[in-house]
């Protein structure tokens, strides 16, 4: 049985891995990318300050400059609480990467300094993938990289990617896949808290996506293309 103490203490582990990976998150890397173009990336495109628009109103090297910074900004705010939390919570080690996660995908999406208007978080929920669980990688990859490549929809990637990971990991905690550090068993109710925050980053993905699956229902989402030019005219 979990001690109140413990539970109080635990309060404030999830305080501090969210403003961990806000402070991360917040590192609009879009941003700093654009200014180094002598652009303001929020006055070009969608205005959106992610990868996707980077890579159209910029090109590619910018493009995958925010995509990686994005990505290691949130692996960076994981592997911090992970190590400051693991030995005094063996058991609820996850949650300890989720809730840096979720800051990280919060700063990047609400950065206060911007007025918080940000990105849509999903290269940054790709950085909370890759530092999770290892099994959780391949997944991503082909659900992500599949779609895309079948349909040429960024934005439909990023959607079937973030509803995988909510999935996988409900999939994981109910076979018993996951194990805490050391090996320690994860209580049940360490696992529902786990699925419900990644139904909430899941979520908040889809409704930072609104206006592109209107978009693809009715059939104009725009396509983005690897091998083709996506540059747009800086104005």
């Amino acid at each position: 049985m979990i001690g109140r103490g413990e539970q109080m203490n635990f309060i404030f582990v999830r305080l501090i891995c969210l403003a961990v990976g806000y402070l991360f998150g917040m590192f609009e890397t879009a941003y700093f990318v654009g200014k180094a173009y002598g652009v303001d990336i929020r006055q070009k495109g969608s205005g959106n300050t992610g990868t996707t628009n980077t890579l159209r109103v910029l090109g590619k090297k910018a493009g995958l400059l925010v995509f990686l910074g994005d990505i290691f900004k949130t692996i960076f705010a994981v592997i911090i609480c992970y190590f400051i939390f693991r030995e005094q919570f063996p058991d609820k080690i996850y949650l300890v990467k989720l809730y840096a996660g979720f800051g990280s995908i919060l700063g990047h999406n609400f950065p206060f300094y911007l007025k918080f208007k940000g990105g849509k978080g999903i290269a940054s929920m790709a950085g909370l993938i890759l530092s999770f669980h290892w099994m959780f990688i391949p997944v991503a990859f082909v659900l992500f990289f599949a779609t895309f490549a079948l349909t040429n929809y960024v934005s439909l990637g990023s959607l079937i990617m973030a509803a995988g990971f909510f999935g996988q990991t409900v999939i994981m905690g109910c076979l018993g896949l996951f194990k805490g550090y050391g090996g320690a068993e994860i209580p049940g109710p360490v696992l529902y808290e786990m699925y419900a925050l990644t139904f909430i980053i899941m979520a908040m993905g889809f409704i930072r996506h609104t206006e592109n699956i209107k978009k693809l229902i009715r059939g104009e989402e725009r396509k983005t293309y690897l091998f083709k030019k996506n540059k747009e005219e800086i104005k």
